[in-house]
């Protein structure tokens, strides 16, 4: 997937996630981003510190941010923009996702159909 991004940032996220990286207290090769299922609508996003780049991870540059994703992840989040927004009574990282069919009415978790692997295949 050579010069296919399959999870872009906005500057906010990019923001964030720089200011997190520069306060962790071990060394941090990147953030994971991933999907795991559980949640009233199947499916909820996860991030996490990585100390490491696994071998099969879907390494993403974006805006100086290294993002590493899940392998079998990968499907679920392709084309999808990773925000991270304040309002007057909360703030965090949210996912515009072409991908998502729902979302559950407390936004912990969504519904999502994987992308179909042809759309990775470049094209003549």
């Amino acid at each position: 997937m050579a010069g296919f991004k399959v999870v872009s940032l906005t500057e906010a996220a990019a923001e964030r996630v720089r200011s997190i990286m520069a306060r962790a207290e071990r060394p941090i090769a990147g953030v994971r981003v991933g999907v795991k299922n559980g949640g009233c609508a199947g499916m909820s996003y996860t991030m996490e510190y990585a100390e490491e780049i696994r071998p099969h991870d879907e390494v993403v540059e974006d805006r100086g941010v290294k993002i590493l994703i899940d392998p079998k992840a990968v499907l679920f989040l392709l084309g999808t923009e990773m925000d991270f927004e304040t309002s007057r009574m909360s703030s965090g990282f949210t996912f515009r996702n072409p991908n998502q069919t729902s979302a559950c009415g407390c936004g912990e978790s969504v519904a999502i159909t994987p992308a179909k692997p042809d759309l990775l295949s470049p094209r003549p």
